[in-house]
C-alpha cells in the first residue's frame, strides 16, 4: 500500500498546555500552525507539526494586567522567545506500536522526546491525541529553575511542562 497523508485540520486541532511551581500551576493554549501525519497500510510512519508561539494564551489568570504581564513573560527570551523564534516543530522520527519517537525544536534547540499517542483513523479522517512532558531546560528556559538557582523556595518553577495535544486530520491525495 503507498503512503497517505493527513493534512492538520488546525480550526479542530489545539494543543493545552500546563506549567507547574511549587505554589500551583498555570495552564493555557498554544496554536498547531500546520502539519501532517503520514499513514502506511493504517500505520502511522511519520508526521510533521508547526507550532505557533506568538499564540500563547493564558487561560487561568483572569486579572486583564496580570495576565499581559505574565504573557509578556512567557513570549520573552525568559521562556520561547517568541519575537525571534516564531515558531515550533515536532518531526516524528519512529513508531513502535502507539510509542512515538519525535525530534522537538524550540527556541533553535532540537532534542529527541518520546511519547505515547492514541489514533484513530477512519475513512479520511484522523484524530489523535497526546500528551508530552517537555523538560524546558533542554531549550534553555532556565528561570526559576532548581537545576540552575538556588534557594528559589516557593518560586521556584518546575522544569517539565505539559502539552495535551488533540488534532484532527483530514486526507489528502497520496504521496
Amino acid at each position: 500500500m503507498e503512503n497517505q497523508k493527513f493534512i492538520i485540520d488546525t480550526a479542530q486541532s489545539n494543543i493545552d498546555w500546563v506549567g507547574k511551581k511549587v505554589t500551583g500551576a498555570h495552564n493555557g493554549t498554544i496554536a498547531i500552525k500546520a502539519g501532517n501525519i503520514i499513514f502506511n497500510d493504517d500505520k502511522i510512519i511519520g508526521g510533521d507539526f508547526i507550532i505557533d508561539t506568538t499564540s500563547i494564551n493564558i487561560l487561568d489568570i483572569t486579572d486583564p494586567d496580570t495576565n499581559v504581564q505574565f504573557l509578556g513573560h512567557l513570549i520573552s527570551d525568559d521562556f520561547f522567545g517568541a519575537e525571534q523564534f516564531q515558531e515550533a516543530n515536532l518531526v516524528i522520527s519512529t513508531v513502535t506500536g502507539n510509542r512515538i519517537g519525535a525530534d522537538l525544536t524550540i527556541k533553535g534547540i532540537t532534542h529527541p522526546i518520546n511519547f505515547d499517542a492514541e489514533l484513530q483513523l477512519k475513512d479520511n479522517m484522523v484524530s489523535a491525541t497526546a500528551k508530552l512532558l517537555v523538560d524546558r531546560t533542554k531549550y534553555g528556559m532556565k528561570f526559576r529553575s532548581g537545576n540552575f538557582f538556588l534557594n528559589l523556595g516557593d518560586t521556584l518553577i518546575y522544569n517539565d511542562f505539559e502539552l495535551n495535544i488533540s488534532i484532527t486530520a483530514k486526507a489528502e491525495s497520496s504521496c
